[in-house]
């Protein structure tokens, strides 16, 4: 079943919101606007570069999530990257190196690929790949941290490299942060935070979406004590429950329609910040984005996945070209059959219909 609406729009519309909003986030500082308006401009011909692949019969997704340690040091109630084994203590092995993700970045702007998150793990532990990344100054890279190896270089990367944006996770408040990720998490991204802004550096929190914190970390007192302190984006991530004992932290349909009613609010009320939901309202905004109609996931030993909460993959970009990554068997069948699309109860298709996931792999 082929897709009932234009993705390439709907995904270039999403880019420039995201931008739009990131140019009200930093007007009154120079710098940081500076560098928006020149990203804006790379961002429009990234979208040129998409749309004209598009019109000769090929999707480019604008977002790729790159995974590129699987190194952590900590044990976050209920991560899912650890319950899938793709988070782990141990020194890792056989991963990606940084000249194989610089190639991968080089492909990605030849593309017209405008983000890169950058995750793990806990993806600081890879220097050598966050300072290849800020030298692609027409590729912006949120990098998914937990803060705890913020550092004097880093914050002078940072400086340099304005395309490189920490974004910090943080469940809530002190009580809520600390109990999910660790005693004196929150006390050290607070000092993050204060540091970031003393530089007048641009950065962003990552909050796990659950039904125990969802009215907290909408609610207008803890969104302003991170605007108050520098803070320029919040991207609120659904919890996936990855096990049975932890289901009830999942948020269901009306906690989601609370969500999406809140961010509507503070998009229009608070424009300081920029407000971004994943995976978002997929149920009425044509379906899952994953597998390439919006994004894919490379994770840390170079496989091409859906997402990076549906961790199967059959090409491995060592081995073969980004552009044909997202081409591979399984993404094909994905994006040409019904799974993204399909009615479902939870915010994550692909998690919900993991066995049908399997067997499509089963069959390439």
């Amino acid at each position: 079943m082929k897709d009932t609406f234009d993705i390439q729009s709907y995904m270039t519309k999403g880019v420039e919101r995201v931008v739009s909003d990131a140019l009200k986030a930093t007007f009154k500082d120079p710098r940081e606007s500076a560098f928006m308006v020149k990203f804006a401009a790379a961002s429009r011909k990234a979208s040129k570069k998409r749309r004209a692949a598009e019109d000769a019969g090929e999707h480019i997704p604008p977002f790729l999530i790159a995974s590129i340690t699987s190194k952590c040091n900590l044990h976050c109630a209920g991560c899912y990257s650890r319950c899938n084994h793709a988070t782990v203590d141990a020194e890792p092995v056989s991963q990606l190196t940084g000249r194989e993700w610089f190639r991968i970045f080089d492909e990605a702007d030849e593309l017209g690929i405008s983000f890169i998150l950058l995750a793990g793990g806990e993806p600081m532990l890879r220097r050598d790949i966050i300072e290849a990344a800020g030298k692609k100054p027409g590729i912006l890279f949120p990098i998914f941290t937990n803060g705890t190896f913020m550092d004097q270089r880093y914050f002078e990367l940072f400086d340099r490299c304005r395309n490189l944006i920490p974004i910090m996770s943080i469940e809530g408040e002190k009580e809520i942060t600390d109990a999910r990720r660790g005693a004196g998490i929150y006390d050290g991204l607070i000092a993050n935070m204060d540091e970031l802004h003393r530089r007048s550096l641009i950065f962003g929190a990552s909050v796990t979406v659950t039904t125990q914190n969802i009215r907290e970390v909408s609610s207008d007192d803890f969104l302003k004590k991170l605007s108050d302190r520098g803070c320029k984006a919040v991207i609120f991530v659904e919890f996936v429950p990855v096990t049975e004992d932890s289901k009830e932290l999942a948020p269901g349909d009306n906690e989601r329609e609370y969500l999406r009613g809140e961010i509507a609010r503070l998009r229009q009320e608070h424009p300081e910040m920029v407000y971004i939901s994943f995976p978002g309202d997929e149920k009425s905004s044509g379906g899952c984005v994953a597998a390439g109609r919006g994004f894919f996931h490379i994770n840390s030993h170079g496989g091409a996945e859906p997402c990076p909460f549906s961790p199967y993959s059959d090409v491995n970009v060592r081995n073969t070209s980004l552009r044909d990554a997202m081409h591979s068997p399984l993404f094909t069948a994905l994006r040409d059959g019904s799974i993204l699309i399909d009615d479902h109860d939870g915010g994550c298709v692909l998690y919900e219909k993991r066995e049908l996931v399997e067997k499509l792999l089963a069959q390439k």
